[in-house]
């Protein structure tokens, strides 16, 4: 298995580590994914993002653990190998690999969307192109400016959560000139669970959503100037992602009925409409364009390191693997360039509805990839009563949250063509089994080596 190349790499900081995790992090599946999960839980969406962070949390420890024991380029999907077998990492690579795709396209259309609210004479099609490259860019120029341009993302996403939070509380307090309502907490079982337990259930995956993204940072670990210092940049990421996310949506709940949120307009807009603050749609829209491009572009850095390694390992077509100057794995980014393109064209003719089927869907096989991980964590190291109990926890988190989606009918398909990935992907691990297990003959190349003439 590859180690990393240190020279070939900035090494990081603890903190550094945690701010591109909150870049990797916070994008369009908060910023919009929670106007749906209110709508779905009403004021219980808050339990939804407590458990989501707690969750999140235990399978962010157990693959930093796996990485501070052993430091790997593939990350979760060498530590799967390593756990179960050459099986198990040729699925969860690409089990990764085809959920990425499909959210990075739905990604791409979505900042397309939303830049059209400025430009609405331009096909959608150019925007999403133009994003692609600039993405595509990001990634050529190398991990010192992935770095730098995530950092700044970071920042700005931050700044804006907590200008929502500012303007709520000014709003509260009655200083925008629009008198706020009564202030009421929900008091009873069915104030706070207007639609029972059956539509928090639902909401769950979400609030996972949220923090999808910690796969990305365990790639990212390996960089760490103090490997030992993995949990510790853990902690301080997922403890600012859930009080920035708890107080929001808090706050947007108490400026206005949780009914009065709709799922094609982020709660922060929806809050802070009555009060006809000037340009807010428009700094709104910003916000979402910068969180949707900086989500995608660490995307797109994940679903290339995971390439490289498979095709290290020839789970992958071996010319994936080749690097110019022992850095820019540059057929790696085009094969990678081709599919977003490919995804992209898939989202826009395809109808709406379904599309989202198949994105939350994806979001659901980063689910399965998590479980992998805590399964993996368990196998490869020793650990302690409290340590196995944090694990069995994390799973039964992740579950409630894949089969939560079955009580909505917005996200019930999406779980059931999940289910087909994962047969499709098992198919094509069994066939791939019969090879492996074939006895090895030094003249017979694999099914990704090319045959020298």
């Amino acid at each position: 298995m590859a180690k990393t190349n240190k020279k070939a790499e900035k090494m990081l900081t603890w903190w550094q580590l945690s701010l591109l995790g909150i870049a990797a992090t916070i994008g369009t599946g908060f910023f919009l994914g929670s106007s749906i999960a209110i709508q779905m839980a009403g004021p219980s969406v808050i339990f939804a993002y407590i458990f989501a962070a707690i969750g999140t949390y235990f399978v962010f420890e157990a693959l930093a653990k796996m990485t501070i024991d052993n430091p790997e380029t593939g990350s979760f999907r060498t530590y799967a190998s390593n756990a179960y077998g050459r099986w198990a990492g040729f699925s969860s690579g690409w089990v990764y690999w085809a959920s990425e795709m499909l959210i990075m396209g739905s990604q791409l259309t979505a900042l397309a969307i939303f830049t059209r609210l400025w430009f609405p004479g331009i096909p959608i099609w150019i925007f999403a192109a133009i994003y692609a490259i600039l993405g595509i860019l990001v990634i050529l120029l190398g991990s010192s400016t992935f770095d730098r341009v995530e950092n700044v993302l970071a920042v700005m996403k931050v700044a804006a959560i907590l200008m929502f939070i500012i303007l709520a509380i000014i709003a509260l307090l009655g200083l925008l000139g629009v008198k706020p309502g009564k202030l009421e907490l929900p008091r009873s079982y069915d104030a706070l669970f207007p639609t029972g337990v059956k539509g928090l259930m639902p909401a769950f995956i979400y609030g996972f959503y949220g923090f999808a993204g910690i796969e990305i940072v365990g790639l990212l670990i390996i960089r760490l100037k103090k490997m030992t210092d993995a949990t510790k940049s853990g902690k301080l990421m997922l403890l600012t992602l859930a009080l920035i996310y708890i107080t929001s949506i808090g706050l947007a709940l108490l400026l206005v009925p949780w009914d009065t949120f709709t799922t094609d307009e982020s709660p922060f807009v929806t809050a802070l409409n009555r009060f006809r603050i000037p340009f807010i749609m428009h700094i709104f829209n910003g916000v979402f364009i910068i969180a949707g491009f900086s989500t995608m572009v660490a995307s797109m850095f994940a679903v290339i390191r995971i390439l490289v390694v498979l095709a290290g390992d020839r789970d992958a077509p071996a010319f994936l693997a080749k690097k110019i100057n022992d850095k820019l794995a540059l057929p790696a980014i085009s094969f990678m360039a081709f599919w977003v393109m490919v995804s992209v064209i898939f989202s826009m003719i395809v109808p709406g509805r379904i599309y989202e089927y198949f994105t939350t869907a994806a979001g659901i096989m980063l689910l399965y990839n998590w479980l992998f991980i805590l399964a993996s964590y368990g196998r490869l190291l020793e650990l302690s009563m409290i340590q196995q109990l944090k694990r069995v926890s994390g799973v039964i988190l992740i579950l409630l949250a894949i089969f939560g989606t079955i009580f909505h009918h917005i996200s019930r398909p999406g779980f059931f063509i999940s289910i087909i990935f994962l047969i499709i992907v098992a198919v094509i691990t069994l066939i791939m089994r019969h090879h492996w297990n074939k006895p090895k003959d030094p003249e017979i190349p694999s099914l990704f080596t090319k045959i020298k003439r």
